[in-house]
């Protein structure tokens, strides 16, 4: 076992060497729409069936008439101190957008970056062994990938998977008259703060690795159902963020009922003691013009609304009839707290509205 001299004297905390953790390391949505509006939109060839026009959750590539490529990438720094469990957690997290496309997974490659000079050999090659640990249970290969010295410790896989093209579950396809399914519970990003301010204990941590580390699998059996019109994942935005990227796509409104949220354990006392990540503030600021919110709503409902959900779970967006087999599906797949928990309007004065 190699350890650097500072490790060997103080074992270090991977949260401790990343400014911020997990999808709360995105750019704020505001500032990423600022980027990319300097881009140009280049040529783009007829097999392209998804690209970045409404961001969506992954490219769609027709391959034949039978066959599409699905590919995504992502990847952030530390969310949880264990290194196993943030190779996990990292691994899910990116597989889960080929979920959210109705896609099967069928290779990935990973992407690593560690400060050598202050992680250990064993530390790092934890975190590669988590994600791969991932990778196995969705019947998928790390077929390859890249490694950086880097001043923070990051990782993350490119991921491919198929779909048939007829199959592909964009974020602009909802209907109004939809009701909205959500598959995970909410909280993540409140845990994970919790966990870096020593504030979370064993019960807590437990119940944020079993969500993170839980595969949307759901979403391949979803793709197959006609009455399914739309998937995303609910990730580094909130679930408002998703929510409104769903409803702007399909140029429609998005309603939520804020009592059908399920959270995860110990969350809403941790908010209530003021407990929220820095993404939160920044996602509301970024979007928070196009939300209109219940004013019978207590004030920490908006941070639950924009809280970033790391490895989140699948949004559906369906019609009534076939909710039932909906939830059925995600609850045989071990996935019991999924709910209704909105629905898919004609276009009004908001994106999104969120009753109580």
């Amino acid at each position: 076992m190699i350890h650097s001299p500072l490790e060997a004297a103080a074992p270090l905390r991977l949260t401790s060497l990343s400014h911020g953790g997990g999808c709360g390391c995105k750019i704020a949505p505001g500032v990423l729409q600022e980027i990319l509006q300097g881009s140009a939109a280049g040529w783009v060839p007829p097999e392209l069936l998804v690209g970045n026009e409404t961001a969506d959750d992954a490219a769609v590539y027709r391959l034949n008439e039978e066959q599409a490529l699905v590919a995504t990438t992502d990847f952030f720094m530390p969310i949880v101190d264990d290194p196993h469990d943030f190779g996990r957690i990292a691994a899910a997290n990116a597989i889960s957008d080929i979920y959210a496309m109705g896609a099967r997974p069928i290779m990935a490659l990973a992407l690593l970056a560690m400060p050598l000079a202050r992680l250990s050999l064993e530390t790092i090659g934890a975190v590669a062994r988590g994600g791969q640990a991932v990778c196995r249970k969705a019947g998928i290969p790390i077929a390859g990938g890249h490694t950086i010295d880097s001043v923070e410790p990051i990782y993350g896989l490119v991921v491919m998977g198929l779909v048939h093209p007829e199959q592909v579950k964009r974020n602009r396809d909802a209907r109004a008259g939809d009701v909205l399914i959500l598959g995970k519970r909410l909280g993540v990003g409140v845990l994970s703060a919790a966990l870096k301010k020593d504030r979370l204990d064993a019960a807590g941590y437990d119940a944020l690795i079993a969500s993170t580390t839980q595969l949307n699998t759901p979403g391949m059996a979803l793709a197959q159902l006609p009455g399914v019109h739309a998937l995303t994942d609910v990730t580094g935005f909130g679930l408002a963020g998703h929510a409104l990227e769903l409803a702007r796509a399909s140029g429609l409104t998005a309603q939520l009922r804020y009592d059908s949220l399920a959270l995860l354990p110990q969350v809403a006392q941790l908010v209530e003691q003021g407990l929220q990540t820095g993404a939160s503030r920044r996602n509301w600021d970024a979007y928070g013009a196009e939300v209109l919110l219940d004013p019978a709503l207590a004030p920490a409902a908006r941070a639950i609304l924009t809280d970033p959900q790391t490895s989140g779970g699948l949004l559906v967006s369906c019609t009534p009839q076939v909710a039932p087999e909906v939830l059925r599906l995600f609850a045989e797949q071990g996935f019991e707290h999924a709910a209704v928990v909105g629905e898919m309007l004609p276009p009004g004065g908001h994106t999104l509205v969120v009753r109580a």
